[in-house]
């Protein structure tokens, strides 16, 4: 998909909205110098071209009771072979099926992986894994990421403590 053109306008918005996705199209036009039909139509524009993913509510973990972050390098076997079902009990794939595909269905199922990367180097994926607790922690390893038939390795730091976090991508 190609990178759709944009203005000085255009990206004041996108900071205005990465800041703060509540503010009204009132404010966001007040802010940037323009009324409000043409910064509402330059607002859908960025959405329906895709820049503009959607709105969330960004949650404290920590106020959730969610105090352990964990990022977590996995390995997955690559020899060849008929993958086998991603509980490990021998269902039947659909054929072609890989240890990546499966694993990356896995992991869209369980909770506390917050995201998932494929990786260059020795592993092949970076989880970044937020529970409450160790033992929160250990119950998913042992439970579900170790149980996945197609991991063969994992490499696990903790976050000590936070020195930047931010969602707010540099608008260029």
């Amino acid at each position: 998909m190609a990178n759709i053109e944009m203005d000085a306008i255009d990206r004041r918005i996108l900071t205005i909205l990465q800041e703060n996705g509540r503010l009204s199209n009132q404010e966001i036009a007040e802010r940037v110098n323009l009324s409000p039909s043409p910064c509402l139509r330059r607002i859908r524009r960025l959405e329906e071209s895709g820049v503009i993913r959607g709105y969330v509510a960004l949650l404290d973990a920590q106020r959730l009771g969610l105090d352990l972050l964990a990022y977590v390098n996995v390995r997955l076997e690559k020899r060849g072979g008929p993958a086998i079902g991603p509980r490990g009990d021998g269902t039947p794939v659909r054929a072609g099926t890989t240890h990546a595909d499966l694993f990356r269905a896995a992991v869209q199922t369980w909770p506390e992986v917050v995201a998932c990367h494929a990786m260059t180097g020795d592993m092949d994926y970076l989880l970044r894994v937020q529970v409450e607790d160790m033992a929160h922690f250990s119950r998913f390893v042992q439970d579900h990421l170790l149980h996945h038939p197609s991991v063969i390795d994992v490499k696990t730091s903790f976050s000590l403590v936070t020195v930047k976090e931010t969602t707010a991508l540099p608008i260029l």
